[in-house]
């Protein structure tokens, strides 16, 4: 097991009042992916450099690393299991892998032809690692045999999946959305393109609702809210974000860039969505209002993450390679934060 930085760090000695803080041992390249743990305050966080760390983080913010292991490629996604004593992460080593807390150990638990793009937990059975990959195929692996229990083909590349134990969604190249009931987990319930005319970048379904649905981020600064059941799709709407005016005169908007992750509240059932324009916001999906905007940063958020009680909101600065190998500048911005969520920023306002 291999500790960083083992003293007990904040690079943001300003962390008392209302500023987000820094956390202290950052991974070397680009982050990719983060996730909390669903039974303790830890995160781990995937990264272009081939590793995946795992942070504590304390009641006060602040951080320390507790181990880190290693991908023989890029490492593109990063998941917990429902116990919060093993990790999944998936890679362009075409590789999935798990850490195991308690021993430390790290072994290969999936394999695909291709990079896997998602790696989700799917709390069914015994627990299933879903893992989707840009050779077109979602498989699905039980812990305790090495090969797939079972594979789904998809219609392109896999770019973005989530899971709300039955629902999952599955957003792939050419804009194709597949939805599914886990418990008929290789045929599609229903089978849609996105609502949204430019490439999907991100999935994430609801948390906290009455009927199921799903939130799509596109490159082009807009997000879909869609219901999967037909009774609900008076609701479905989408709303632009993650744009600026070309010019301070000029209210066109006309700038126009990546919306990177959603995450929704675990509690609230709000979201967040976040992008290449260094910007966040939270939203209430149902009042269809914006509840907070942070402050821009220098450079691109890339992921994020609420904690399992949605009090603690983590945050990744760093190059999202939106602009392509030209926009990777030497000093680009390359951190991890976290913000302490206020109650008025993350719950759901009265319905107009």
């Amino acid at each position: 097991m291999s500790f960083f930085g083992a003293s007990s760090t904040t690079a943001n000695t300003s962390g008392t009042g209302d500023k987000d803080i820094e956390m202290a041992d950052p991974p070397t390249d680009s982050v990719s992916s983060m996730s909390f743990s669903t039974q303790a305050d830890y995160l781990a966080v995937g990264s272009w450099d081939n590793s995946v760390r795992i942070y504590e983080v304390g009641t006060g913010g602040q951080t320390q690393g507790k181990a880190m292991y290693q991908h023989q490629g890029p490492v593109l996604s990063v998941c917990w299991n429902k116990e919060g004593n093993k990790i999944f992460s998936g890679g362009a080593d075409n590789a999935g892998r798990m850490f195991d807390i308690t021993t430390g150990q790290t072994t290969q638990v999936a394999q695909h032809d291709a990079p896997i793009k998602v790696v989700k937990w799917v709390d069914a059975q015994a627990g299933i690692l879903a893992t989707g990959s840009w050779d077109k195929t979602i498989k699905y692996w039980d812990l305790r045999s090495s090969s797939p229990v079972a594979s789904v083909t998809l219609p392109e590349r896999c770019y973005t999946f989530d899971v709300q134990y039955p629902l999952m969604v599955v957003g792939t190249a050419e804009r194709h959305i597949q939805i599914y009931n886990l418990t008929n987990p290789t045929t599609p319930y229903k089978t849609i393109m996105s609502p949204l005319k430019w490439q999907t970048r991100v999935i994430s379904c609801f948390t906290a609702s009455a009927n199921s649905g799903f939130a799509v981020g596109s490159i082009e600064g807009r997000v879909a809210i869609q219901y999967v059941e037909d009774k609900d799709s008076s609701h479905n709407f989408s709303f632009k974000c993650h744009r600026r005016d070309s010019s301070p005169n000029s209210k066109d908007q006309a700038m126009v860039y990546a919306v990177n992750d959603i995450s929704f509240h675990p509690v609230h059932g709000t979201f967040s969505t976040c992008g290449s324009d260094g910007t966040i916001h939270f939203w209430d999906k149902d009042a269809r209002t914006r509840l907070k905007t942070f402050e821009a940063v220098p450079g691109p958020i890339a992921c994020t993450a609420f904690n399992r009680t949605g009090n603690i909101f983590a945050y990744a600065i760093s190059y999202d390679w939106s602009k392509g190998h030209s926009g990777m500048t030497p000093g680009h911005p390359n951190k991890l934060m976290l913000h302490a969520c206020k109650e008025e920023e993350v719950k759901k306002r009265p319905r107009k």
